[in-house]
């Protein structure tokens, strides 16, 4: 299935019926007066989040969004039918902005949230409201209000528990196949993950965590390096980031490995603060592929000086994945806590 996370579109509301101008022309009924109906109100466009979508795909090939209009009103005082509703179902997660103030219109975080993002138009009024004691046979009505049209886009920012953060080919997407059931592509070439993993993982006593496996980050992703700020965007929902380190290809150099975890923490602070005041968790990957136990210690013990979890893995063959889990459970339930405690809703 094709990743879209971003699209424009236009909509337009339905406009309003027009009234009627009508007289009765009943048999033995004198001077029957005006009876032209009201026209009917224009449909709403209504964007409502679903659980269902993960993607804005359908909104890539369609564009152009019209609600129904009101029926016009009719004689006997009959009023129009009002314009049915054009409801739009958009993925949870998905904000919605104004094209031309860039005002953030919406931001649907649940399922069955709700915008009303162009209003129909009010049904024209028929004759029979214009009569008066001395204007007893008016032969005018008026027009139904047009419906409001606007141009917004539409922005997903995925919503999980714990962003899957590295280098291209660190590993990420084998290790969310490895702790839930989902099944992202797996080769040894660049940017094999071209978009964003969900994975389940199941915990302990029936709980569980969305895990994001986000597309690999560079030197220069804040400016569009790579898959840059494409993806960017959907760290900032998440609530703990787990950064995935290869080992395997730097030798012996610890400082290197330093180097490139501080180079990839920079990418994410240019492109929001906020990123780096989320907790981290740093995950030493493909340790089937180290020989020498020692100076992976002195990998672990160089993290942990910077005051971060460090656990060492292996995506491939399982080892220390359960431990990994627990650590993010237990940072998660941390954050949560805390969070209660202060009275606060945990916001992705």
């Amino acid at each position: 299935m094709r990743f879209v996370d971003e699209v424009k579109i236009h909509v337009r509301a339905g406009d309003g019926g027009n009234g009627c101008v009508s007289f009765r022309r009943e048999k033995y009924v004198p001077r029957g007066g005006p009876d032209g109906g009201d026209g009917g109100k224009g449909g709403d466009v209504v964007l409502q989040a679903t659980g269902v979508k993960q993607t804005l795909l359908d909104f890539h090939f369609q564009r152009h969004f019209h609600a129904a209009k009101g029926v016009s009103g009719r004689g006997k005082q009959q009023t129009g039918k009002s314009g049915d509703d054009l409801v739009l179902e958009v993925p949870v997660g998905t904000q919605v902005r104004d094209v031309e103030s860039g005002e953030l219109l919406a931001d649907l975080t649940e399922v069955q949230d709700r915008l009303v993002i162009a209003r129909g138009g009010a049904g024209g009024k028929g004759n029979m409201r214009f009569a008066t004691s001395t204007r007893r046979a008016p032969r005018f009505a008026t027009k139904g209000k047009p419906g409001e049209e606007r141009h917004i886009i539409l922005e997903l920012k995925l919503l999980a528990d714990v962003g899957l953060i590295g280098e291209p080919n660190a590993g990420k997407s084998t290790l969310i196949a490895q702790i839930s059931s989902a099944r992202p592509k797996i080769a040894d070439y660049p940017f094999t993950t071209l978009v964003p993993n969900l994975g389940v993982v199941r915990l302990e006593h029936g709980d569980s965590m969305v895990v994001a496996d986000i597309p690999g980050l560079i030197e220069g992703a804040h400016r569009g390096a790579g898959l840059g700020v494409k993806f960017l965007r959907h760290i900032e929902r998440t609530l703990v980031l787990l950064h995935l380190v290869d080992v395997s290809v730097y030798g012996n150099a610890v400082e290197t490995i330093l180097e490139r975890y501080h180079k990839l923490n920079h990418e994410l602070g240019q492109f929001s603060n906020e990123l780096l005041a989320k907790p981290q968790i740093v995950a030493l990957n493909k340790i089937d592929l180290v020989a020498d136990p020692e100076w992976l210690d002195q990998v672990q013990s160089s993290f942990r000086k910077l005051g971060v979890p460090v656990l060492a893995i292996s995506g491939l063959t399982g080892q220390g994945i359960q431990g990994l889990i627990r650590e993010m459970a237990r940072e998660l339930n941390k954050l949560r806590t805390e969070t209660t405690a202060h009275g606060q809703k945990v916001e992705f």
